[in-house]
């Protein structure tokens, strides 16, 4: 590829797509390329009625980029007629042109070289709200090879995006396989399906406590920093450490709030799904306290593994309990002490228990296997695209 063979994208956006408003054609149906619909990879399939706001007319082999929450790196090549008027939404820019090839530009558009110049063009105060400006995404050059070397390209980052694609589901299936193993042995929690024990709360058989203040007043008493866990860093059964605080604390704060091995750490709330979120602490920092709006759950009894507590909380039965008990704002759910303390446990024997955490160490050995691949193979996928961009493939 000769590398100076650029272009820049305003000469292949689609400036008179036309228009229609589907609402004035209630009873016909559309393919709709809406933005949530790109998850999926299929348009929806919708009637005029249903569809609320003027939209754009594509066509098939149309190249669509999001110019809305841009760090999420969405492209879609539209596909085949089927005999619909297909229709896009606003939020997306449209590229057509005969010089370019539609599965080349995609993987142009979601490739790294590019990415870092689209998020120059971004404006808005963040979240849901930031948008790329198009006049300004339209000064952007990208590499213009001849059509036969941009189907070459195409095919070899196509081919590697695949076998990415197949470790990601290998990793899902991983997931449902857990899910799986929890039900048959434990039956379902939500119900109690198997019928165990449900005489204890977990207020009976654990120590329950929230964490540090931030802001509170240490009137001049000694402290030193320590890395702290705010919310952010307590995912569904899983620790998100990229971004670790520190805060100021006293020595006595320190070994109050100290985490152990096994601790169970769960979101005091926020948004409803954030209810009941949480995993185990395994000692991944040398030390390590939490903050007020997380919950540590230390257990007292050796009636509950750690393990299955954890499964137990952050299920169904969990879920539906919080929801129940939890103070509710617009969009804003929490849950206190008094509730967590009188969430009703499930009591299988022990040994199940621990049987239990035995199969699903083994099927975290597997995932963190398939994640070390995975993690060479986008390392690997960037450099083959910074390679193909760059003439060096």
């Amino acid at each position: 590829m000769n590398q100076s063979a650029t272009i820049k994208l305003e000469e292949i956006m689609a400036s008179k797509l036309g228009a229609v408003d589907p609402s004035k054609y209630p009873d016909e149906i559309f393919d709709l390329y809406s933005i949530p619909a790109f998850d999926r990879m299929q348009p929806e399939v919708v009637a005029g009625r249903d569809i609320g706001s003027a939209k754009q007319i594509v066509e098939p082999g149309d190249v669509l980029l999001s110019k809305i929450v841009p760090h999420i790196r969405r492209s879609w090549v539209v596909g085949e007629n089927r005999n619909r008027r297909i229709i896009a939404s606003g939020e997306w820019i449209v590229f057509r042109d005969k010089r370019i090839y539609p599965e080349y530009l995609r993987q142009v558009l979601v490739g790294n070289p590019f990415h870092v110049q689209f998020m120059s063009t971004v404006s808005g105060v963040g979240g849901s709200l930031l948008r790329a400006r198009p006049a300004h995404v339209s000064k952007i050059r990208i590499p213009l090879p001849p059509l036969p070397e941009q189907h070459r390209i195409a095919e070899v980052l196509d081919c590697a995006e695949a076998i990415r694609a197949k470790r990601r589901r290998a990793l899902a299936k991983l997931d449902i396989l857990a899910q799986s193993v929890f039900f048959d042995m434990f039956g379902d929690p939500a119900t109690n399906s198997k019928g165990w024990p449900e005489s204890l709360t977990l207020g009976e058989v654990a120590e329950i406590v929230s964490g540090v203040t931030k802001g509170r007043n240490l009137d001049g008493k000694t402290t030193r920093m320590v890395p702290y866990l705010a919310v952010a860093n307590v995912q569904d059964r899983a620790l998100d450490l990229s971004a670790i605080k520190s805060i100021e604390a006293t020595e006595d704060e320190i070994q109050r709030y100290r985490l152990k091995p096994n601790d169970l750490l769960l979101t005091e709330g926020g948004d409803p799904d954030k209810l009941g979120r949480g995993t185990l602490w395994n000692d991944e920092l040398p030390e390590c306290i939490h903050q007020n709006h997380i919950f540590r759950v230390r257990l007292t009894s050796d009636k509950v593994s750690p393990l299955f507590l954890n499964w137990l909380v952050g299920g169904q039965r969990g879920k539906r309990y919080f929801l129940r008990s939890a103070k509710q704002t617009t969009g804003i759910a929490s849950i206190n002490m008094t509730q967590l303390r009188g969430f009703s446990l499930l009591l299988p024997p022990i040994i199940l228990q621990h049987e239990f955490a035995r199969r699903v160490a083994v099927v975290d050995k597997l995932k963190a296997a398939h994640r070390a691949s995975l993690t060479e193979m986008d390392a690997l996928f960037a450099t083959l695209q910074y390679r193909a961009f760059q003439g060096e493939l």
